[in-house]
């Protein structure tokens, strides 16, 4: 989805930092969008983050990168898996529980907070809630075919591109 954000907004190559990978740019499509107490900049000003650590500790790559861009934790938003959804199900909201996801655990611990927004990508769940086997299928391949999960990429891509632009308007 990052991958796609990107291509869409035409962000510049990313660059290693934060240990992650990160690229800037601006996103068309928000007129009049600007930060608070800034003057309009016409567009969305972006840092789109892919953590390279492991997802349990993403905090450790996005809590710097939300420090050194100083945002308040109302701009950040995060893409991540749901089990608890069907697969190709995604619901948005700003901030909530974790659900005993640790990569949102890490998250909210390095970020200062849960108050951050997020897109919720359904992925289904494991007939077993054994940890081995909920493990397992979180890090395997989809089961789903390439066009299933391709149109998943574009619908979350969509519910990602409008909460952001959304938020530099406001």
């Amino acid at each position: 989805m990052a991958d796609e954000l990107a291509r869409r907004w035409d962000l510049s190559k990313p660059k290693d930092r934060f240990r992650g990978r990160i690229a800037e740019g601006k996103a068309a499509g928000a007129p009049g969008a600007s930060t608070p107490g800034e003057p309009s900049r016409g567009v969305a000003r972006i840092a789109l983050l892919w953590p390279l650590t492991y997802m349990n500790e993403a905090g450790r790559s996005a809590g710097p990168a939300r420090g050194s861009y100083k945002l308040p934790i109302e701009r950040v938003l995060v893409l991540h898996d749901e089990i608890d959804l069907p697969f190709g199900e995604i619901r948005v909201r700003e901030g909530g529980g974790l659900a005993g996801h640790n990569g949102l655990k890490s998250l909210s611990r390095e970020l200062g907070g849960p108050g951050f927004w997020r897109v919720r990508v359904g992925v289904g769940r494991p007939d077993s809630s054994d940890p081995e086997i909920v493990a397992s299928y979180v890090l395997s391949r989809f089961r789903e075919g390439k066009e299933e999960v391709d149109a998943l990429v574009q619908r979350a891509s969509d519910a990602a591109e409008a909460v952001v632009l959304a938020g530099a308007q406001s």
